[in-house]
């Protein structure tokens, strides 16, 4: 999937209380990108995620410690400067709930800083979070200003030209519906046929969605696509009757479910489907320049945060356990040229 198209669908999914939250909050770090860096949990001893999070996840503190032997696999300038430097591309308004301004105005939080913060932990370094607009992010790692991204970025073999991966999450998409919906995709485009379906222009999602609605209609079957300009429309077409799903990426439905679990305009996930097509799961990435050396040690660092719990804790935390990966691959195959 692209990201870019990931993290604009993300902003789009949000619920009209958040919109203005996050609107608001994101209004004081507007301009480009935030040189100014956020310094936030130890590198040592615990790590509270879910901080000033707006209600996306429960605040809780994990305890993480120096891996020794973790830490000296860094490259010896990162191992000397004892910090991290972690790129979001955030701004300006964010895109809940894995990066966006919390609820204190200031705070950088959400799924994507809390996991670096944890990695840092890992690795025995002081996390420095900086936040910038999408285009930025990258511009940020080519010049030295950030040592790694996290921020919803799919692994592609475009991407690989220039950046080395260590993958920590699946790249979904889901289809969500009124709570009371008795609908499943189960992952079969099969199940599409007859319904009305909403998506947002322009993403990957979308191209899925018409090459399925073209199968059907050789078929001789039809799925209805329709178009709204934002999210709150959308919500309001499902809660209606107006449509009868809504595709888009996984975090942010997840993210919505929760928002509106309690209300009469509950929804629920339909099921999910990899935003790299049928043939290859997508991941998501932690993101460096190529040869810095760094992709090795941060995929051991999201191993060992696998292999005692605390991966799965910060999944459930932000109701992403959906996205799950057994391990970091480092560079694994990602979302091919010819769809990059």
């Amino acid at each position: 999937m692209s990201v870019h198209f990931t993290r604009r669908s993300l902003i789009r999914g949000l619920t009209t209380a958040t919109a203005v939250a996050t609107l608001a909050t994101g209004l004081a770090a507007c301009g480009g990108d935030s040189d100014a860096a956020t310094t936030t949990g130890a590198a040592s001893g615990g790590v509270t995620i879910g901080q000033v999070s707006n209600g996306a996840a429960r605040p809780t503190t994990l305890k993480v410690s120096e891996v020794k032997s973790i830490s000296a696999e860094l490259p010896a300038a990162v191992r000397r400067s004892g910090r991290l430097t972690i790129g979001i591309g955030a701004l300006p308004s964010g895109f809940p709930p894995l990066a966006y301004v919390g609820s204190d105005q200031k705070t950088l939080t959400g799924a994507e800083p809390d996991f670096g913060r944890l990695v840092a932990a890992v690795l025995g370094l002081k996390p420095e979070t900086r936040n910038f607009t999408w285009e930025n992010l990258f511009v940020g790692i080519d010049s030295g200003k950030v040592d790694v991204a996290f921020s919803n970025v799919t692994d592609t073999e475009e991407r690989k030209k220039k950046y080395e991966f260590a993958s920590y999450r699946q790249d979904n998409l889901a289809f969500v519906v009124p709570k009371k919906s008795t609908w499943n995709f189960a992952g079969d485009y099969e199940n599409l046929a007859g319904k009305t379906v909403s998506v947002s222009s322009g993403t990957n999602q979308e191209k899925l969605l018409l090459e399925w609605k073209a199968k059907l209609a050789k078929e001789g079957k039809k799925l209805t696509v329709k178009y709204f300009q934002d999210s709150n429309s959308v919500y309001l077409a499902l809660s209606s009757g107006k449509i009868d799903a809504y595709l888009g990426p996984n975090p942010g439905i997840a993210y919505h479910n929760r928002q509106v679990a309690n209300t009469p305009n509950a929804t629920r996930t339909a099921g999910t489907y990899s935003g790299a097509g049928a043939k290859l799961q997508g991941l998501i990435a932690a993101t460096s320049k190529k040869d810095s050396g760094l992709a090795k040690p941060i995929a051991d660092a999201i191993d060992h945060l696998i292999e005692n719990g605390q991966y799965a804790q910060w999944l459930k935390a932000y109701n992403l356990s959906n996205e799950a990966v057994a391990k970091s691959e480092v560079n694994p195959p990602g979302l091919p040229l010819d769809n990059s």
